[in-house]
C-alpha cells in the first residue's frame, strides 16, 4: 500500500461477500484497503467477470462448508473472476488484467509500475 499511496493512487477491492465478512477479512489479514460489497455480483457482471459455478463445484464447495448463497446473500452461485484495473482520474481504464485461473494474478510490482507510468 505504501508505494501505491506514494504515487497518489487509491486501492480497493470489490467482493460479492457481505460487508461483515469483508470487515472480518480486513481485520484478520490487516489489509490496508477497503473491500467494497458487490451485491449480487452486479459489478462483476457489468465488467464481464461473473461466472456461474457448475454443479460439480457447488457440491465440492458444499463439502468444504463453503455456503456462497449465505455468505453472499445471493443464491446465484456465481463468483467474480479476479481482475485488476487502474482507472485514471477521468474514469478511463488504463490498465486491465484478468485471468480465469484465479491462481495466476499479476505481481503487486507490476501494478505499481503501471501506476508510476501515469504519475
Amino acid at each position: 500500500m505504501g508505494k501505491i499511496n506514494e504515487i497518489g493512487a487509491s486501492l480497493f477491492a470489490i467482493s460479492p461477500q457481505l460487508s461483515e465478512h469483508n470487515r472480518a477479512l480486513i481485520e484478520k489479514h490487516q489489509l490496508g484497503f477497503e473491500i467494497l460489497y458487490d451485491s449480487g455480483n452486479e459489478t462483476a457482471a457489468a465488467y464481464g467477470l461473473r461466472w456461474p459455478l457448475p454443479d460439480n463445484l457447488k457440491a465440492l464447495y458444499s463439502q468444504f462448508g463453503i455456503d456462497l448463497p449465505t455468505g453472499n446473500e445471493d443464491d446465484s452461485w456465481t463468483l467474480p473472476l479476479p481482475a485488476r484495473y487502474i482507472v485514471d482520474c477521468h474514469g478511463t481504464i488504463v490498465y486491465a488484467r484478468t485471468d480465469p485461473d484465479y491462481t495466476r494474478r499479476p505481481e503487486p510490482d507490476e501494478t505499481v509500475t503501471a501506476l508510476a507510468k501515469l504519475a
